[in-house]
Formats: structure tokens, sequence, C-alpha cells
């Protein structure tokens, strides 16, 4: 029951901060370039970059801050700085204008959307409390509810082809100014927490 407990409530806390539903548009704005298997690969790197990301600072996470002396609102700041950066240039149109390589496929895939969009600020402090005070069975626990909520992520933007395809190319350029809107709110709104903190 005690196990059962903490694997849901874990699960349902990392669902509702990487909010797969809400990141579709981003993730469809983001790789509108590319064909259906670049996007395919895209999700999977993003969700195990994501997935890598969180694992490590849900085990060394305040040996790591600790040592760099890296406070979580400095993580927020940057974080949101580095959204904000990706927003405007979805907003501009400047996304349409990447190389269309190999290279910026991974890129896209490893920044923004593993990290920060995915691995960000606040699934990295929800796993850091989800593993403080837990010993034995309850990592694995813990460690069992971040997988599966990656595979419902990495599940959700592959959905994103067939959104992309219904959409066509005029519905997915407004998605993508849309999606810049909402990155944009996110960014600023993590970098306000960040400040807000410091201040506190």
């Amino acid at each position: 029951m005690g196990h059962g407990y903490l694997f849901l409530s874990t699960l349902v806390t990392l669902w509702v901060i990487l909010d797969p539903p809400g990141l579709l548009p981003v993730f469809i704005g983001l790789t509108k370039s590319m064909t259906k298997k670049e996007r395919s690969q895209a999700a999977l790197r993003a969700s195990l970059v994501a997935l890598g990301v969180i694992g490590v600072f849900a085990v060394f996470g305040q040996q790591i801050l600790t040592y760099l002396h890296i406070s979580i609102e400095a993580l927020e700041v940057s974080g949101g700085l580095l959204l904000l950066l990706v927003a405007l240039q979805l907003l501009m149109g400047e996304q349409d204008e990447v190389d269309e390589s190999k290279s910026s496929t991974v890129n896209v895939a490893i920044v923004p959307l593993g990290t920060p969009l995915l691995g960000g600020p606040g699934v990295i402090v929800a796993m850091m409390v989800a593993v403080q005070g837990v010993s034995g069975v309850d990592y694995l626990v813990v460690g069992a509810s971040l997988i599966v909520a990656m595979v419902a992520v990495y599940l959700f933007l592959r959905f994103a082809s067939g959104i992309h395809r219904v959409l066509k190319d005029a519905g997915t350029i407004l998605l993508t100014r849309i999606a810049g809107v909402l990155l944009a709110a996110i960014a600023v709104q993590m970098m306000a927490d960040g400040v807000l903190g410091f201040l506190k």
C-alpha cells in the first residue's frame, strides 16, 4: 500500500509538471521542418535525455548543486532565459531558417526539448524531493514512476506526427506562433519563480 501510494503520488506529480498534452504544440513547432522519421527520433532522444538528466539529479542532485554553489532559483532563472530565447525564435519564425541537417535534429532533441522543457527545474526539484527520506525498495518505486512518466511523454510526442499531418503547413505555422506565446509565458513564470525564490 505504501509503495503503491508513493508510486502514484510521484507519477501524478511528474505528469502535472511535465504536462505532455501541453508540450505537443511546442514539440510540433520545434520539429515542423522535420520528416516523420526525424520527428519520431527527436521524440525518443528528447525523452531519453530528459530521463538521464532527471535521473542524475534525483541521485546526485543535491551534491551537484552544493559542489557548484548553484541554487534551484539559479536553475529556474537560467532555464527560463533559455526557453525565452527559443520562444522568440518560434514567434519570429527564425526556426524556419534552421539547417535541416541530422545534427540540427539531434540538437533540438537535446536542447530545448530534452532540457529544460522536459528535464527542467520543476521536475528536477520534484524528483529530488521524492527521493529524500526514502530507502531500499522505495528508490526503485520512485525510479519506476519516473520511467513510466517518460514513456507516457514519449508516446504523446509520437502522436505529434499525426497531428502535424492533419494541421498541414498553415495550421502548423499558426500552432508554432501559439506555442511561442505559451513557451514565453512558461519561461517568464520560471524566471519569476527563481527571482521570488532569491528574494525570499
